[in-house]
């Protein structure tokens, strides 16, 4: 194969015109027969919007399609929306993946979880590594992040060169890890740099990220001012927080407990691959029940609001070893994502009213982004000077502002891309040539179902208008015989139910009435007939469209 008549193109699949749920593509090739390259493979998480649904995965369905010319995953990092996907997805895959030493060993843990652990090949990169998939020659580069050990990618070919910078951000003093590798990025920018697809998450946000160290005393002097319990809620994975918590409340004499099995794994993964290996053992919740109030710090996962973490089952008083009570206190050290503000809300309401103290980043410096600011983004476009920008891992509006930030850092081409866009790098100038299908999995139970299919669309319209059932019996003309029976869920109330069926009732005999002697006998235009007339009802009486069958039988 020659460059000459090859192409190189991006295709994000998901974490584009979103933050979450991140899946990208390269491909290098020829036209018609392209190599690919997976760059993480995460998820997202349901909301109020998804009853039922915990966890929202993407559709692979373009590369799985083309799953004999994937020639690898590389994961820039351990975070659920870059490699949440892989339990869930990997079968539709099985191509080798790549990752650094801790976000392997939180792999495995979530692969061991559900029997993969011996089916999937993990190739532990060091940091710093490089290493070929396929055509495509990689390169590690350290960054600094809400967890350890986050990458950027070099992606080399025959065409040119590709940072795609994962999750990022400057810190100089990042508690955990290994401080970002500026003299590389340095380094690659004089060797030349094509493209730079990159992090708009906190492009809004003026001058730079404060560190994570810079949270020690301030965390220290609001846990200071409480001589009750206190519980800090944060993200399982921001290993540093674990740290910077762990230090603030032995400047304050406590003891420290953990709540919740994803801060356990957490940890368990941390101290396997050398993290937090200075600090002793954690306590479990049960182990801290003997501690005086005052010598006793609790690190409790549900910062989202989830119904099923720590956090909430202690604000409903239905957990085992811990309940907090009026002068305890609960510090939110993490920021809200948005779609959960609902959810946060109500746990910390349902705290307060019990008489605890609700500590948020609103009103203390109590939480850091692990994203980088304006400031930073305009460094790392003078350390690559890439020839593209395109910029990815944001909403809509993130990713325009962030396009105006490129061509403001005299950056030649932008490219504002959708999940689905297929933009050719290179040869001649980055543009979108293609669209390729997108999609997601709701995972309901233990099966993924399409997010748009009928199950899920059923389920939200109950839930936002109710439904009605009615069994109908009608006569061989296709009229009403007898009275018909309905059952009504989030509808009306019971006190009504008497009236509403006879009105009901009516509107169906009047529509039966107007059809043709051919459509009375047809089982299927009754069926519709009837239950057309009854939304209709509904509609106009109540103001609902309720999801409505009709059951028919005909004497």
């Amino acid at each position: 194969m020659t460059a000459a008549k090859s192409e190189l193109l991006f295709a994000p699949l998901g974490g584009t015109e979103e933050i979450g749920m991140n899946v990208n593509l390269y491909g290098y090739g020829l036209p018609d027969a392209h190599d690919w390259l997976m760059v993480d493979f995460g998820i997202t998480f349901g909301d109020d919007s998804t009853p039922g649904v915990d966890v929202i995965c993407p559709d692979p369905q373009f590369i799985q399609e083309r799953r004999d010319q994937l020639a690898g995953l590389v994961l820039t990092h351990g975070h659920e929306d870059h490699l949440g996907a892989v339990p869930y997805l990997w079968d539709r895959l099985r191509c080798p993946i790549y990752a650094t030493p801790f976000t392997a060993a939180l792999l495995r843990r979530k692969l061991e979880m559900d029997g993969l652990l011996n089916e999937i090949d993990i190739t532990v990169v060091p940091l710093g590594g490089k290493f070929e998939v396929g055509p495509f020659s990689l390169e590690l580069i350290t960054l600094t992040h809400s967890m350890p050990e986050p990458n950027a990618i070099v992606i080399r070919t025959p065409l040119g060169t590709i940072l795609h910078t994962g999750d990022w951000k400057f810190d100089p003093d990042p508690v955990v890890g290994e401080v970002a590798d500026e003299k590389a990025l340095e380094a690659l920018g004089d060797e030349g740099v094509l493209a730079c697809v990159g992090d708009s998450t906190n492009v809004f946000v003026p001058g730079t990220t404060p560190s994570e160290a810079a949270l020690l005393d301030n965390l220290t002097e609001v846990i200071g001012e409480c001589s009750g319990r206190v519980a800090v809620c944060c993200f399982a994975s921001n290993v540093a927080r674990l740290q910077t918590i762990f230090e603030a409340a032995t400047a304050n004499g406590r003891a420290v407990a953990m709540v919740g099995r994803s801060l356990w794994r957490m940890n368990g993964a941390a101290r396997e691959t050398g993290y937090l290996t200075d600090l002793p053992p954690f306590l479990e919740a049960e182990d801290a029940a003997h501690l005086a109030k005052d010598e006793v710090l609790y690190i409790c996962t549900g910062s989202q609001g989830e119904s099923r973490a720590a956090l909430s089952r202690i604000a409903t008083g239905n957990h085992r070893d811990l309940s907090l009570e009026s002068g305890d206190m609960v510090i939110f050290s993490s920021r809200r994502i948005p779609g959960n503000e609902l959810a946060i809300s109500n746990i910390q309401n349902r705290l307060v009213q019990n008489g605890v103290r609700v500590i948020t980043d609103e009103t203390h410096f109590v939480h850091v982004s692990g994203h980088p600011a304006r400031d930073e983004l305009i460094r790392m476009y003078q350390h690559l000077r890439p020839t593209i920008a395109i910029p990815v891992h944001g909403e809509q509006r993130h990713l325009m502002h962030h396009t105006e930030l490129a061509r403001e850092c005299q950056v030649p081409q932008t490219v504002l891309v959708e999940n689905g866009s297929v933009v050719r790098l290179a040869p001649g100038n980055a543009r979108i040539i293609d669209e390729v299908p997108v999609g997601r999995f709701a995972l309901d139970g233990h099966r993924l179902i399409p997010f748009d299919g009928d199950a899920m669309r059923e389920r939200t319209r109950v839930g936002l208008n109710g439904s009605v059932v009615i069994t109908l019996v009608v006569d061989k003309e296709g009229m009403p015989y007898g009275d018909l029976m309905m059952t009504s869920y989030g509808v009306i109330d019971r006190e009504e139910e008497s009236y509403v069926v006879e009105e009901v009732s009516q509107e169906i005999e009047d529509a039966l009435a107007a059809l043709s002697h051919k459509r009375s006998r047809d089982d299927d235009a009754v069926q519709e007939t009837a239950r057309i007339a009854a939304r209709r009802y509904f509609q106009s009486a109540h103001r609902k469209k309720p999801l409505t069958a009709i059951h028919l039988m005909r004497i």
